[in-house]
């Protein structure tokens, strides 16, 4: 009695896995000398797959559900040893249980900055870096390229290849985004949804779906980023010309108290010239005006002080600039240079 107890004990007549809360997307049921009883019960839960190796090749891949080990279930049964003894005796198999919950709150980054060629700065280093979710959507695919006959895989045994991944579409998945270069950091949800399509494919060719790609932050180049900078000041400015020099003026006076006069300062930079003409004007203006009221009557607007045709050609030269950096439109600078040319008539 005691040896066929003994016996009965070898034969495992229920297959299950309770996924422990640890990272695992793959385990293979622990078979050692144990055989699985012909009509045994499998148990495959919600957020699973099974996947049965018999002689080394892939037999068959379970869904969610429960399932009963017989022939009609498992037609590779036909085909074992067992043939004489009508397909009821046990059967050695391996079982591989995959996990398709979705792998949340996963890291993708640059290390180290990574060089990006652009159409209208050439090649520039950007760092940039966010999270990502996968689930396993095909396991026959899965096992066959990454998770194989080891016993046990991890969420940490994925997560270098993963990185690499992200790390080598990248630079294609900025130039397909349509995105504009200087414009990444404000539009990170254009970006991420681009480089979500750039990476779909590799993932699903080892069995993954790529779920979820955010973008938390996009650092660019330090002179690219004072570029971007004066871009938002000229959008808040629009094409009001007073606002315009008023915006360069403002720039340019921390320029005056540095530059000393020297040709490093703002004295060298013709668009600085400009903005301190302006400034000059300004409060030539307001003096005159404190003069001619006498502190008792409201002074009078004074007339408007004649644009002289250097500053305007500084000022055309300085917007020159800022167009072929693509701070400015065609069609800012085609408005603001005839606004500027109006005021010489």
């Amino acid at each position: 009695m005691a040896l066929m107890d003994f016996i009965k004990k070898q034969f495992i007549d229920i297959i299950h896995w309770t996924e422990p809360d640890d990272g695992i997307l793959a385990w293979r049921f622990p078979m050692r000398d144990m055989e699985i009883q012909y009509g045994a019960s499998l148990t495959v839960r919600e957020s699973q797959l099974a996947v049965f190796v018999n002689e080394g090749k892939i037999a068959d891949v379970f869904a969610p559900g429960m399932y009963k080990l017989t022939t009609q279930t498992l037609p590779v049964l036909t085909y074992l040893k067992n043939w004489d003894k009508l397909f009821e005796s046990p059967f050695k198999s391996d079982v591989y249980f995959l996990s398709t919950r979705l792998q949340t709150d996963q890291r993708w980054g640059t290390p180290q900055p990574i060089t990006i060629r652009d159409k209208d700065f050439g090649a520039v280093r950007l760092r940039a870096f966010g999270n990502y979710a996968y689930s396993i959507a095909d396991g026959k695919t899965f096992h066959q390229k990454i998770s194989g006959t080891r016993e046990l895989y991890k969420v940490e045994d994925l997560e270098p290849q993963l990185r690499g991944m992200f790390l080598q579409n990248l630079s294609d998945a900025i130039a397909n985004s349509g995105v504009a270069f200087l414009d990444l950091a404000a539009n990170q949800i254009a970006f991420a949804n681009a480089l979500k399509t750039q990476l779909s494919p590799a993932f699903e060719a080892i069995g993954l779906k790529l779920d979820v790609v955010t973008v938390q932050n996009v650092s660019l180049p330090e002179e690219l980023q004072k570029i971007l900078d004066q871009k938002i000041g000229m959008g808040m400015v629009g094409s009001d010309m007073g606002k315009f020099m008023q915006y360069q003026t403002a720039q340019a006076i921390p320029g005056m108290t540095q530059g000393g006069g020297g040709g490093s300062g703002i004295a060298g930079d013709a668009m600085g010239l400009g903005a301190g003409v302006a400034l000059g004007q300004v409060l030539a203006q307001n003096l005159q005006q404190g003069l001619q009221g006498g502190g008792a009557q409201q002074a009078q607007p004074a007339a408007a002080a004649p644009v002289k045709a250097d500053d305007v050609m500084a000022m055309l030269e300085k917007l020159g600039e800022l167009k072929s950096k693509g701070i400015l439109t065609q069609e800012e600078f085609d408005a603001k240079k005839t606004e500027l040319l109006k005021k010489l008539s």
